[in-house]
C-alpha cells in the first residue's frame, strides 16, 4: 500500500500551504488506498474511487463512500493518489479535471521512485501549477481547474488500446499493451480436452478465458474472476463465444468462491508494488484447490524461480511441470 504517498498527499493541508475544504464540500479522491489519515479539521465529505477489490473492501469497511469507477459531477475538490503507471495517473487527473467545478482545487501526490516529478512537469505544461511540496519521499502538487482542455489532452495521450486487433485494454491494467508471454506459454500448453465448468482466476482483461472459450468445444460454463474492476470490465468486451461467460469482481485471497469447477486456469500475480510476494500466488493456488471438484485440474503459469511446488504438494493430490521456457514454467495439478 502507498503509505508514504498518502502522507504526502495530505501534507500541504497539514502545513497550511492549502486551505482545508469547507465542511459542506464534496471531495473526490481518485486512487484512494487504505491507511490514510485526514488532517485535523478535514471534515468534508469524501467520495473515494478504487477499483482494486482488496483496497475497495478495506475502504468500505472503514466507513467511507467508495465506488470502483468514478461517478458524479460538480465536486468542490479532487485528490489524486498517483502510482507507478503513467497512463493511469494522467487519465485519473483528466477525470478529476472533468468532474470538479470550475476553479476547484486538484491536488496530486506520489512517490519519487514512481515518477511523480516528471508527472508534475507534464501537468504543469498543460495546467499551470499553483504550488508543490516535497515530503515523505514524494511530492504533492496542486492547481485549479480552468477548463477541460487539459483533460482532453491527457485522455488523447492515453487512449484505450486494442491488442492484436482483438482485445480492448487501457493503461494501468496488467500487460495492457501486449499479450503477456507467460499467458501465451500457458495457452500453448493447455490440453485440448478442457470441458465442463471452467474458471479463469486472475483473469485480467480476458486473454486466457478468450483462448479457452475459442479452443474448447465442450465447456458448459466459463467464469472469470478478477480483482481489478477496470480489467474485468474490459474482459466483458473481450470474452464471448458459444456460451455466455460470467464475471466476478472478487478478492480471491479473502472472498470465497461459491461455484465448483472441473478445471481452473490462471496466471497469478506475484508482486505487491515493487516487491515480489510469492505468497500471493500461493494463496491463489489454495483458493483454486478449494474451488475445484474432486479430480479437477489446475493449469497455471509462473516465473521459473517462484517456489510454488511445495504449496501444490500440500493442496493437490499430484502435480507436474508440463512446460518451461527461459522465463516461465507451466504447472498442472489434480485435486
Amino acid at each position: 500500500m502507498a503509505a508514504e504517498p498518502l502522507k504526502t498527499l495530505f501534507y500541504p493541508f497539514e502545513a497550511e500551504a492549502l486551505p482545508l475544504p469547507r465542511k459542506d464540500a464534496r471531495v473526490l479522491f481518485l486512487g484512494a488506498e487504505p491507511g490514510f489519515r485526514l488532517p485535523e479539521g478535514f471534515d468534508a465529505a469524501l467520495h473515494l474511487v478504487q477499483g482494486f477489490r482488496p483496497h475497495f473492501r478495506a475502504l468500505q469497511a472503514s466507513g467511507y463512500t467508495v465506488t470502483p469507477s468514478v461517478e458524479g459531477q460538480g465536486y468542490d475538490m479532487a485528490l489524486v493518489l498517483a502510482g507507478r503507471h503513467r497512463g493511469q495517473n494522467e487519465r485519473r487527473i483528466g477525470d478529476a479535471i472533468e468532474r470538479v467545478l470550475p476553479g476547484a482545487l486538484i491536488a496530486v501526490a506520489g512517490g519519487k521512485d514512481d515518477g511523480i516529478d516528471s508527472l508534475r512537469k507534464r501537468i504543469n505544461a498543460l495546467a499551470p501549477l499553483e504550488g508543490h511540496l516535497p515530503k515523505h519521499h514524494g511530492v504533492a502538487f496542486w492547481f485549479q481547474r480552468a477548463g477541460t482542455e487539459a483533460a482532453e489532452t491527457l485522455r488523447a495521450g492515453n487512449p484505450d488500446l486494442v491488442v492484436e486487433s482483438r482485445f480492448k485494454t487501457a493503461p494501468g491494467m496488467f500487460s495492457f499493451d501486449r499479450i503477456d508471454a507467460g499467458s501465451k506459454l500457458l495457452v500453448a500448453s493447455l490440453p485440448d480436452d478442457l470441458k465442463g465448468n471452467v474458471a479463469d482466476f486472475c483473469a485480467g482483461w480476458g486473454y486466457l478465458a478468450a483462448e479457452v472459450l475459442q479452443r474448447s468445444r465442450s465447456l458448459t460454463a466459463l467464469d472469470l474472476y478478477e480483482a481489478d474492476f477496470e480489467a474485468l470490465e474490459a474482459a466483458r468486451m473481450n470474452v464471448h463465444g458459444a456460451i455466455e461467460p460470467r464475471f466476478f469482481w472478487i478478492d480471491l485471497l479473502a472472498e470465497a468462491v461459491e461455484r465448483r469447477y472441473d478445471a481452473i486456469v490462471m496466471n497469478p500475480p506475484f508482486h505487491s508494488g515493487r516487491a515480489a510476494e510469492p505468497g500471493i500466488g500461493a494463496g491463489m493456488i489454495r483458493a483454486a484447490s478449494k474451488a475445484l471438484k474432486p479430480g479437477g485440474r489446475l493449469f497455471m503459469v509462473a516465473n521459473r524461480q517462484l517456489p510454488y511446488e511445495q504449496v501444490l504438494s500440500e493442496a493437490f493430490a499430484n502435480h507436474a511441470e508440463i512446460a518451461r521456457d527461459g522465463m516461465f514454467k507451466v504447472l498442472s495439478a489434480r485435486r
